[in-house]
């Protein structure tokens, strides 16, 4: 089993991703075994913009957020198999199952997140993923997602 021991930071996962502010939800690769799974953080932060909104006196990170950050992972771990840009994929987010929320991630927390690779259908990923901060898991869900080719 091949690991990739160099970290991805954050100009590397841009060069991978389409996202940019405020929706670019991974900060960092801790650790990329390709086609296996992945191990990623988000550092949350005051700063984070919906923190202005959800909620004021008690702020929150949404949870529709963290599916989110665990899809954009999932994302990277079947992208970065050859660990260069994709320019000719397309990584498509399609559904989730069995979302659970444990526990609230608040600002100061590191969201660290596990995306295993499960099943591939046609080029249909359905994933395992959990987010955990200090070792509790805070949610858990199944990210649905498609990679396919850009028509030329």
């Amino acid at each position: 089993m091949h690991t990739v021991s160099a970290s991805l930071e954050i100009r590397d996962i841009l060069a991978f991703m389409p996202h940019r502010y405020p929706f670019s939800l991974v900060d960092r690769v801790l650790e990329l075994v390709p086609a296996k799974r992945i191990k990623a953080l988000k550092n949350v932060s005051i700063n984070d913009p919906f923190f202005t909104g959800h909620f004021p006196r008690h702020p929150i990170m949404p949870e529709v957020l963290i599916l989110e950050a665990l899809a954009q992972a999932a994302a990277l771990l079947s992208i970065a198999r050859e660990l260069r840009k994709p320019e000719s994929k397309h990584y498509y987010f399609l559904g989730i199952d069995n979302a659970h929320f444990k526990r609230v991630v608040e600002p100061g927390d590191q969201l660290i997140l596990y995306v295993s690779a499960g099943r591939n259908m046609r080029g249909v990923w359905k994933f395992d993923a959990h987010a955990e901060v200090d070792g509790v898991v805070a949610a858990e869900a199944n990210p649905i997602c498609s990679v396919t080719d850009v028509a030329v």
